[in-house]
């Protein structure tokens, strides 16, 4: 009798557990800026939002979302942006010799005060007893009126040498590369910077102004022999009135040059679009790439036509193409 009802129990649990699981997992999601990892057989996506948003995953279909990366706001980021509400951007995660690096981008809207951040971790499961986000402060910083260029969106390479590089920014005067020390935390002397895009911005806007020469996002992924660097162009994050779309090039080097499919400089306003919006969707862009089991895959979020263009979680498969990255359509 009392086994009979310890059984009855444990299925109650079983199915209850099993409600409550599809109550929370989702396969729609909001996110914005989405990158992506995987730990022990779960992909862990993270991506703006306050705190940074944190989402786990066992098939990269049905999301469940966990606690934010920081409860509370970095406390550095006060002398960044002091109003700043903790809705931090735009983050980049790496496995390096054991540890989980995630950078992240702090900013005020439309200006150029900004700075990249990091944090760092032994784990991504908040259930094992080592979980516990140590962040190092700042990594790099953009100031108006002396820098021309953002200090968001994040991204970090390995040459083939093993040397660690981040690429960076939005408008202004493009995208840009830059040298980091071996612990990864750090820009080395003597410094080491490269622009690796770059689109036409009009002469007469103050420094200040973001400019008309609308690109962000880098995202560099290895394949073969190339180094395929990817961005997005045109306008983010307005609704209907979004224009995202994302370009690429490659070189044989993870520091550029970086040639579109015509031979084209991508720091000559060069790009071989890769994706775009359409009727359904009002722009796709701030991708990231990843080879999970074998395959690649492309993330991004895109504005939903049919949601009053609420941001949502984009995630193909990637074929190639004589070299070059393919993916299907926006449906």
């Amino acid at each position: 009798m009392h086994i009979s009802i310890s059984l009855k129990a444990l299925r109650v649990l079983l199915l209850f557990l099993c409600i409550t699981v599809g109550a929370f997992a989702q396969t729609d999601i909001v996110v914005h800026d989405p990158v992506a990892i995987k730990e022990k057989g779960v992909y862990h996506l993270f991506c703006t939002g306050r705190g940074i948003s944190h989402f786990v995953s066992t098939d990269l279909k049905n999301w469940e979302k966990l606690d934010p990366v920081f409860a509370e706001k970095p406390t550095w980021t006060n002398s960044v942006v002091p109003e700043f509400k903790n809705h931090i951007w735009a983050p980049d995660i790496i496995e390096h010799n054991g540890k989980y690096y995630l950078y992240y981008s702090v900013s005020a809207f439309a200006k150029n005060t900004s700075a990249i951040g990091l944090t760092i971790n032994t784990t991504l499961d908040p259930n094992s007893e080592d979980y516990l986000w140590e962040d190092q402060g700042i990594v790099v910083q953009s100031i108006p009126n002396r820098d021309l260029w953002n200090a968001i969106d994040p991204n970090i390479i390995f040459d083939d040498n093993g040397t660690p590089w981040m690429s960076f920014g939005s408008f202004w005067n493009g995208l840009k590369m830059v040298k980091l020390s071996t612990d990864l935390k750090s820009i080395p002397q003597p410094e080491e910077w490269k622009t690796i895009a770059k689109r036409e911005r009009s002469f007469d806007l103050d420094d200040k102004d973001p400019g008309d020469a609308a690109l962000e996002a880098p995202f560099i992924f290895k394949k073969g022999q190339y180094y395929y660097l990817f961005l997005s162009w045109d306008l983010c994050c307005r609704g209907e009135n979004s224009t995202y779309k994302v370009v690429v090039g490659r070189s044989t080097s993870a520091t550029g040059p970086f040639m579109d499919a015509d031979g084209k400089a991508l720091n000559q306003g060069g790009g071989t679009l890769l994706i775009q919006g359409n009727e359904n969707w009002y722009g796709v862009g701030h991708n990231s790439v990843y080879t999970f089991d074998g395959k690649d895959y492309y993330f991004s979020h895109a504005y939903d036509a049919n949601d009053n263009g609420t941001p949502k979680l984009v995630v193909k498969e990637i074929t190639w193409d004589n070299g070059w990255p393919v993916v299907e359509p926006m449906n």
